[in-house]
């Protein structure tokens, strides 16, 4: 059996250990440079902005200046600077998460996992995808925050292990920037972004011809803002569109399949694809006299894309249409309440059009024709409050509740049952689908949180107590196999303590967060091919973000995450006892260290490093990937008071490795990393 080195006994040591070192700083009186940070300021927690100082949990915030350094491919690389936040790149923009988790994967995977757009969900509640970022505006972003661990009374369903929060450039002053750039296999990206007072236009497009044979993507992204004002109410209109046109590429297979060359630009699946539609309108209204505002919003996603990971490759056809509004009043500087409604139509369709090819086992129970057709329409309502309560000058408690009801109307367009879609048997005892008869199922779930914030001069301590949930998605309840044709689970839950220190001063900004985190009724599929909810998982760890400024030249920024996720149960994840072992495709160290060179004021250039880990790729524990380390160089180069060019080299160092590691079926599986890659662009701003 594999052993992973790092051990996380004396985590909690470590912790005071850093902890003791950071409080031992000087806590000079807030300068200038300070004043400017403590007005740096997060929407995450609450929606309406706080200082990032004042927030009474881990938050990474990634700006204007660090999107635009990084040049970002792919949405991957923006969170490589977030510790303990790994979104695991796939194929094209295809993507998994982990945010203070594992690797999530299957039907519910995404629903750990709350994605926004300036405050409104990707998707509806209960209608999650695993790659659901490609559908955000991460391209065109003035911010990025990533939310560690259970989000606020403010949010839903699906902030269980964290969120990912897209802001996007906001009417201001008026300011133009367009930019260009190329790299290898004929990637090209054009990117626009205008602001004037009262409006803000940005557009990206890229072409990508792919690493690998018959791999690449047309994607397309598309935002407009206007800003209105009557007498009694300021709002802010948004359009948001994506389109995604992409040929992709499944896992190599074989014993360190992505080291080996003339597998690493192979394509086992040519024919394979997604294509996915998405569109946003958002219409967020502010009353000029009182504490209100209002925020209803339309959202529509379609997808269209080849199950190439399955038996008979079936093509998948899915989407939504939804209607909500967000409401918060404050009744107080303390305390605030707000309403959230949700109503979503949505469909799903699975069709098999060629012959299975395998055992006959396969052959006999995965036919010809549609394997799922249904329909179903979801509510979602919602109330919360966030009170506020100082103790005193220094200390000050943050209470919130959510209590949020979800219903499902299930509607089978199709026989129910194990048959094909004529009527007709299966063999070996009915086909492997099963679609439930029509049904109704509604989940309740309560989400309270209790926050200490603590200011010690320029450092700020927090601790909190905070439950997540999420309930199951529709797919986990309608879209059955095998014998199960009724599933009994609900809502997973994750309960969480957190404690942690930040600070900033005209050289240091850091933030150091110990946490421990419990889940009950993880969803699963299990080995019998039933969806149950019996799952038990343990995670604790130490998240470390920092950034130094040596000189007027130098600084150097480090994000670093000590973690360890196992099961807490056994779990019919295995044919053997797996309580105790780590959760597949979770690394116990990961991170990154970048150092900033600016040798005139002209040049800009950067060093980055970044570590991921070694990781177990099963439930048993009985296979591992060994992790790896890259190297990446930025640099921009200001030609004139509006032109700037600028380049990025991915993987400096050529290494060969995983972007993922798997073990399914009894063989190592990978999606490949891309080797040392080139990117020249230019750049106008004015």
């Amino acid at each position: 059996m594999f052993a992973i080195s790092q051990r996380l006994d004396p985590m909690l040591y470590r912790y005071f250990i850093v902890l003791s070192f950071v409080l031992s700083l000087p806590t000079a009186p807030v300068s200038a440079n300070q004043e400017n940070l403590l007005e740096e300021v997060v929407v995450t927690a609450n929606r309406t902005g706080e200082p990032w100082l004042r927030a009474d949990q881990s938050i990474t915030v990634i700006d204007q200046t660090s999107i635009e350094t990084v040049g970002a491919t792919h949405v991957n690389e923006l969170a490589a600077q977030s510790a303990g936040t790994w979104i695991s790149r796939g194929n094209g923009q295809e993507h998994l998460t982990a945010i203070r988790s594992p690797v999530l994967t299957g039907a519910g995977g995404c629903g750990a996992f709350l994605m926004l757009q300036d405050n409104i969900p990707l998707r509806a509640s209960g209608f999650c995808n695993v790659n659901e970022l490609f559908e955000s505006a991460s391209e065109l972003a003035s911010t990025v925050e990533i939310l560690k661990g259970p989000g606020t009374a403010a949010h839903g369903s699906n902030a269980l292990h964290g969120i990912v929060h897209i802001r996007t450039p906001e009417p201001g002053d008026r300011t133009r920037q367009t930019s260009l750039e190329g790299g290898p296999h004929d990637y090209a990206r054009v990117k626009h972004v205008a602001t004037f007072p009262n409006a803000a236009l940005a557009f990206s497009g890229t072409h990508d011809g792919g690493y690998k044979d018959d791999a690449g993507f047309d994607q397309q992204k598309l935002l407009i803002k206007l800003r209105s004002q009557s007498a009694a109410w300021r709002a802010l209109h948004q359009l948001a569109a994506t389109n995604l046109n992409q040929e992709t590429s499944g896992f190599i297979q074989g014993d360190d399949a992505y080291r080996i060359e003339s597998l690493k630009q192979s394509n086992p699946n040519p024919e394979a694809f997604r294509d996915a539609q998405s569109l946003k309108l958002v219409s967020d209204w502010q009353h000029a006299d009182l504490p209100l505002a209002i925020t209803p919003f339309f959202r529509w996603t379609d997808m269209r894309f080849l199950m190439h990971f399955l038996p008979g490759q079936p093509l998948e056809e899915n989407g939504h249409t939804s209607l909500g509004l967000q409401s918060r009043y404050a009744f107080s500087d303390q305390l605030d309440m707000g309403i959230d409604l949700e109503v979503t139509d949505a469909f799903l369709k699975q069709t098999q059009f060629s012959e299975t090819i395998g055992s006959p086992f396969l052959v006999g129970t995965l036919p010809l024709g549609k394997h799922y057709d249904y329909e179903v329409s979801a509510t979602v309502a919602a109330i919360y409050g966030q009170y506020r309560l100082p103790i005193t000058d220094r200390l000050s408690a943050d209470l919130g509740l959510r209590a949020e009801h979800v219903t499902y109307n299930y509607d089978n367009l199709m026989q129910s049952g194990r048959t094909r879609d004529d009527g007709s048997e299966c063999g070996f005892g009915g086909c492997r689908y099963n679609r439930p008869d029509s049904r109704e199922d509604s989940f309740t779930n309560l989400s309270p949180k209790l926050a200490l914030h603590f200011e010690l001069g320029s450092h700020h301590l927090f601790a909190n107590l905070s439950q997540g949930f999420r309930a199951p998605q529709a797919t986990e309840l309608y879209r059955l196999q095998g014998g199960q044709s009724v599933v009994d689970i609900d809502s997973e839950s994750l309960n969480a303590i957190e404690l942690g220190v930040r600070g900033a001063s005209p050289k240091l900004r850091y933030q150091v967060a110990a946490f421990a985190m419990k889940k009950d009724q993880f969803i699963f599929k299990d080995t019998d091919r039933a969806n149950v909810d019996n799952g038990q998982t343990r995670h604790h760890g130490l998240e470390v973000e920092a950034q130094l400024a040596l000189n007027e030249s130098f600084d150097i920024a480090l994000n670093w995450a000590l973690a360890r996720h196992r099961y807490d149960n056994n779990p019919a994840l295995a044919r053997s006892a797996i309580e105790g072992n780590d959760i597949d495709t979770a690394p116990r160290s990961f991170g990154g260290i970048r150092l900033n060179w600016r040798p005139t004021p002209s040049i800009n250039t950067q060093l980055e490093w970044v570590h991921l880990g070694e990781y177990f790729t099963n439930p048993e524990n009985s296979n591992a990937y060994d992790g790896h380390d890259l190297l990446n160089l930025r640099g921009q180069l200001a030609l004139s008071d509006e032109w700037q060019m600028f380049f990025r080299v991915t993987n400096l160092s050529d290494t060969d490795y995983a972007e993922r590691a798997d073990f399914a079926f009894g063989r190592e599986r990978f999606f490949v990393g891309e080797p040392r890659s080139v990117y020249i662009g230019i750049r106008r701003s004015r």
